[in-house]
Formats: structure tokens, sequence, C-alpha cells
């Protein structure tokens, strides 16, 4: 009875020890593989639904070139001039369905003329676009799906005409963008929204809606994961959701696998442990005092004490069992105290500042990262309070002397209620206030763990964005007042002016153009830079043609000024690369080079073939660049300041070209030539190995 009963509870202590061990390792496994899981498929709901909002704002930019080209088309201002315009619908249809847009339309003034595609409320529609401007979004009456639409003016001998151009938020188009980015995504009408009733979704929708920017959550109840993305007009105006849903089964299903992985792990070391301690117990004759005492110290945490194997054989074979049970232990505490490691090791190389507080929010762990924040030392802050570390400023409205670690604005204590918990606070730091965006979890095992991030340089570029935006603000306004005018004189002296008169003044309103859409081009070419989308198309072209086109371009702003373009490039100047994208440095240059110039002078452009190069130049009788600004010509946003004749330009057109000619695996300089002239100068390669 007694060898029986000793072999039950070894065997007894044996499968405690195991499940233990067994389920604490399972905790953190699992629970580490469920939040990284769920993670995981968040961000690839929220990249999902990031993705088709930009595909929908690229097709509002794609609109808007659809409607300007459908308004300079010459057989449209034929049809519109025509005494019967029974053939202006057929034209429209064949234009939408070869632009693939759902709807077009042509209005006098507010008056619909003709119009093909879906049946929309043009009227509703026209007054909508009235008010937002080109580009438009809206949600018309009685139509089931929101719309992105355009809509340009013809030029001025139709000046009264408009075309409008739509394309439908609809399932078709949810169809392209879930093929696109791989999840299931549906667009849902902002009105329509309004109208359901509640639903699983609607939680997710309101968030997105009061965010402003998007919303992600895991949806337990359906069995997915799901984001929302909403659609704003320039108006403000809700126009559209973006919903994009992924199934939760594949995550539920990895972290139930590797539960009963775990659950049969265990069960199978128990049997095993049970197995073995009835065996050992039954060899076990009478318990010996050294072994029981060796038992206990071994017992009491003593990894090195021996276990004395004197005896009979089936002591000796207990004291060997209780040996390899001993390194057991000890492998099993040093894989303990490397996974403890790791786990540092992974705090420490996280961006973030991530520290823990106990129940009474004293620091027990402080990261590198946080600790570079902060402006301290780790060691000297471990067991203090958490605000006296932080010094959070006093939130706005608060009573004197108050700080948000003493209110209930403190993340940390809002988090121990609702499970977690995030706040904006300035945190008073030896370098100076840092603005940072504080969450905290929910407290586990008597710690609570709370990671900052730093927005103070996030912030700055914001700044920086406005100033950026005013600048962009100021450079439209005034070729738009010009303009303004120019059509107002042209207005009275519609009958009292010659047509002399009226053919400047009309020619004033082309340069006004021509400017407006140079900025326009210049601001559209360096967001695409920015976003790495500069992408050069590699063809045989010739020089000559190149700054052929865009002498076209530029015609009018030569003329302006009585300036004469010469060109000298001979007929066999060519090389590989992009002649749209050369052809806008050339307009960049020359116009350039005829503001800086004086009225009634020359610009000159010439190239020649150089070995395995082409080198092509700009001059100019125009003052040159500056010795200090020479460094930085070519700089974004880098202007002539007080060596400009005349105000206009962002600073953008020498970047891009710069940008461009460098795409094209070639350099360009500016310097001032001995004959007193500046000259830009292009050096491109005949055949480029740069990827386009």
């Amino acid at each position: 009875m007694k060898r029986n009963s000793l072999g039950w509870w070894l065997a007894a202590s044996n499968v405690v020890m195991v499940l233990l061990v067994a389920a604490g390792i399972s905790y953190f496994a699992i629970d580490m593989l469920r939040s990284l899981a769920d993670s995981q498929q968040k961000l690839h709901v929220q990249l999902a639904g990031a993705n088709s909002r930009e595909e929908i704002t690229r097709m509002a930019e794609d609109t808007l070139t659809h409607a300007r080209v459908l308004a300079d088309r010459p057989p449209l201002r034929r049809l519109i001039g025509a005494s019967s315009r029974d053939d202006l619908p057929q034209f429209l249809r064949r234009f939408c369905d070869t632009a693939g847009l759902d709807a077009c339309a042509v209005f006098d003034g507010a008056q619909l003329v003709a119009a093909s595609g879906i049946e929309l409320p043009w009227p509703q529609v026209f007054a909508i676009a009235e008010e937002q401007g080109e580009r438009f979004m809206a949600v018309p009456p009685g139509t089931q799906f929101s719309v992105v639409g355009a809509v340009a003016k013809l030029p001025a001998q139709h000046a009264s005409f408009s075309v409008l151009v739509v394309h439908l938020l609809d399932d078709h188009l949810a169809k392209e963008l879930t093929e696109h980015s791989g999840l299931p995504v549906r667009l849902l009408n902002y009105r329509a929204f309004n109208a359901l009733p509640d639903n699983e979704f609607t939680s997710l929708h309101s968030q997105a809606l009061a965010d402003g920017r998007f919303a992600v959550q895991r949806i337990s109840k359906l069995g997915l994961y799901a984001s929302s993305f909403p659609v704003f007009s320039s108006t403000g105006e809700g126009i559209a959701l973006i919903e994009t849903t992924a199934s939760s089964k594949e995550t539920d299903s990895a972290v139930s696998a590797l539960v009963w992985r775990l659950i049969v792990t265990a069960i199978v070391f128990a049997v095993l442990a049970v197995v073995a301690g009835v065996l050992l117990g039954r060899r076990v004759t009478r318990p010996a005092e050294a072994l029981t005492e060796a038992a206990v110290r071994l017992g009491q945490g003593d990894f090195a004490t021996s276990i004395p194997t004197a005896g009979p054989a089936e002591i000796g074979q207990l004291a060997r069992t209780m040996n390899d049970m001993r390194r057991n232990l000890v492998d099993l505490n040093s894989e303990l105290r490397t996974r403890d490691a790791q786990a540092k090791v992974v705090l420490e190389a996280v961006v973030e500042g991530v520290y823990a507080v106990d129940q009474e929010r004293i620091i027990r762990y402080l990261n590198p990262q946080a600790a570079r924040l902060l402006g301290v030392a780790a060691a000297d802050v471990i067991g203090k309070f958490c605000g006296d570390v932080l010094k959070p400023c006093a939130l706005p409205g608060a009573a004197s002397g108050s700080r948000p670690c003493t209110t209930t604005a403190c993340p940390i204590l809002r988090a121990r209620q609702s499970g977690t918990a995030t706040a904006v606070e300035q945190l008073q730091t030896r370098s100076g206030n840092r603005q940072t965006v504080i969450t905290s979890s929910r407290i586990v095992d008597g710690l609570q763990v709370q990671v900052m991030r730093d927005e103070t340089e996030l912030e700055g570029v914001r700044r920086a964005r406005d100033t950026v935006l005013a600048n962009v603000s100021h450079e439209f306004r005034t070729p738009l007042a010009a303009q303004l005018a120019s059509i107002e004189l042209l207005r009275e002296g519609l009958k009292s002016k010659s047509p002399a008169e009226l053919e400047e003044l009309v020619l004033s309103l082309e340069r006004g153009s021509l400017r407006l859409t140079r900025l326009i081009d210049n601001l559209l070419e360096s967001v695409r830079i920015e976003a790495g989308q500069l992408d050069v198309r590699r063809q045989s072209i010739a020089i000559r043609d190149v700054v052929d086109d865009a002498r076209g371009l530029v015609e009018s702003l030569l003329l302006q000024r009585r300036q004469t373009l010469e060109v000298e490039i001979p007929e066999d100047a060519e090389l590989q690369g992009d002649a749209p994208r050369l052809t806008q440095v050339f307009v960049n240059l020359i116009a350039n080079a005829s503001k800086f110039a004086p009225e009634g002078s020359v610009v000159r452009v010439g190239a020649k073939t150089q070995g395995n190069s082409v080198s092509a130049w700009v001059e100019d009788e125009g003052p040159g660049v500056p010795d200090s600004d020479a460094a930085d010509i070519f700089e974004r946003f880098k202007r002539g300041g007080t060596h400009e004749p005349e105000p206009g330009g962002l600073g953008l057109g020498l970047w891009i070209s710069r940008s461009i000619v460098e795409r094209h695996g070639g350099t360009i300089t500016a310097a001032r030539t001995p004959a007193g002239l500046t000259r830009f100068t292009l050096s491109l390669p005949i055949e480029s190995d740069v990827p386009g």
C-alpha cells in the first residue's frame, strides 16, 4: 500500500508540474498568436479599404481629364452649333463607352441640352457641380448609387456650354475594387446607409464617420474583420462608405489548432508522467532520509543539490530519475529565462516607447525608446509614480494646478474600466514639450502596459503642409484675377472694341489659361514624383520634335513679351526616352527663360550628339542664376526671390525638370556662358539602363 501510495503521489506531482508549465507556455503563446493574427487581419482590411479609397480618388482625377478631353473635342462643338442636335446623344454615348464613363451630359448654362448613359437627375447634378467645382461627388436624389463626376467648360466660342461626366460608385466598381484589393469590397450610398436599420456594421460605419478617416473592427458575431472608409465631397458632405471584410475563420482555426495541439501535448505528457510515477513508485522499498532531505531541497528550488545514489537498486534508480528531473527543470528554467530575455529584446526593438505600471501606477518597466523620449535613465525612474516622470501638461480649462493623471483623463485609469484607452498628451521633457499619443492596455497580472508614440515631428509636417497650401492659393489667385479682368473688358467691349483689341484680350485669356495649366501640371507632377509614380516610357524620339512640341505650348508667352525662339538642333539628335516628359522639361526651361529674359530678346535652344549622349541647352539674355541660389536652384519650392521679374510659379518647374532628367539617367545644370548668357544644359544618354 505504501509503495502504491508513493507511486500515485509521484505521478500526481509530475502531472501537476507538466500541466502548469504547459498551461503557462500555452497561455502566452496563444495570447501572442491571437493578438498577432488579430492585428494582421485588421491591418489587411484597413490596407484594402485605403487602397480602394485611393483608387476612387484617382478615378475622380481621371474623370476630370475625360471631361476636359470631351470639352475640347471639335465634333462636340460642331454638333452643339448645328441647327439640329439629334446626333449629340449618340456622340456622347460613344464617348462614354470609350472612356468607360457611366453617363455624360451637355448643358447650356443650367439648361440640359443632351445626355447619355444612365438616367440621372441632371439639373440637381449640375447644381451640385456648380457648388463643388470642377470635380464633384454627390448622392443625387432618387438614385441608388453615389456618383463621382467632373465638369468642364467649352472654349470661348461656346463659353455658355459645359459638359458633365459621371462615374457611379456601384456594384461594378465594387467588384473591380474587390479584384484589386483581394478582399470583398462593398460601396454604400451614404443616404441609403442613414435610412437602413441598425445591424452588425452600423457601429463600424458610425465610428468611421465620427473619426473622418476610417475605422476597423472585428465583428465576432459574423466571424469577420471589417473596415470602413468614409468618402466626403469637397463641401464636407458624406457621399459613400467603403466597406471591406475578411473572414476570421482562418485566424480562429489557427488559434484553435494550436490550442488543441497544446492540450494533446499536455495530456500525453501527463499520461507519461503517471506511468513513470507508478513504475518508479512500485520499485521504491523505503524512503531514505537522505533522499527525502535532497528531495525537500530540490522542491525548494535548490537545483544545485546532489541526489544520493547509495542504497538498494530501487533507491539508486529513483535518485537517477530525480537527477534527470532536476536537469529538466534547469533546462526549462533556462528556456523560460531565454523567452523572458527575448521578450525584453522585442520591447527594446520597437520604435514606440513602452512602459509598464502596477496597480498604484508605479513604473516597473521602461524601454530605451521611452527613456530617450522622456530624457531620463530607466534605472532612475523605476519605482516612481508615472505622472512625476511623464509630467503631462494641465488640461485646457482644468482647475489651476491639476494634471491629467489626477483626473479621469488619465488613459491608465480609463483602460481599467473599458479595457483600452488612448489619449493625446503634452509631456514636459528635458528637450521641451513633446506631443504624444499614449495607448493603455488593460491590467494583466498586476501590470499595465502603455505605448507612447511621439507625434511632435508629424505636427511640424502638418504645419509645413499648411504653409505650402497657402502659397499655392496665393499663386493661383494672381492669374485668376488677371483672367477675370480680361473677361470683364471683353464683355464690356464686345461691340465697342476693334477686332485687334478683342483678339488681344482673347490672347491674354489664353496666356492666363496656359499659366494656370502649367501650375496645375507642375503640382500634379510633384505629387507623382513624391509618390514614386514618375514612370518613363522609352521610345526612339528626336530632340527637334520634342522642342517643336514645347514651342507650341509656350508660343503665346513668347509673343506676349515679343521674344523670338531660335532653334538649332540637327536632325540626327535622337535618343531613347519619354517624349511627353521631355517636352515638359523644355516647356519649363523655355518658359523660365522667357520670364527672366528682357522683352524683345532671343531665347535659343540647341542640341548636339556627343559620343553616347545628347547635350541640349536653353539660353536666354537674362541676369542669370545668383551665386547664393546656385546650389539649391533645382530644389523643390525654390523660387528666384527678389530676382524674379514678376510673381508667379511655385518653385516646382526646375525641380520637376531635374527629376525627369535624372529618371532618364541624365543631368541638368545651370551656368553663365562666356558671352554673358544664362544657359541650362541637359545631358541625356542615348540609350539608358535606368528602369522606367
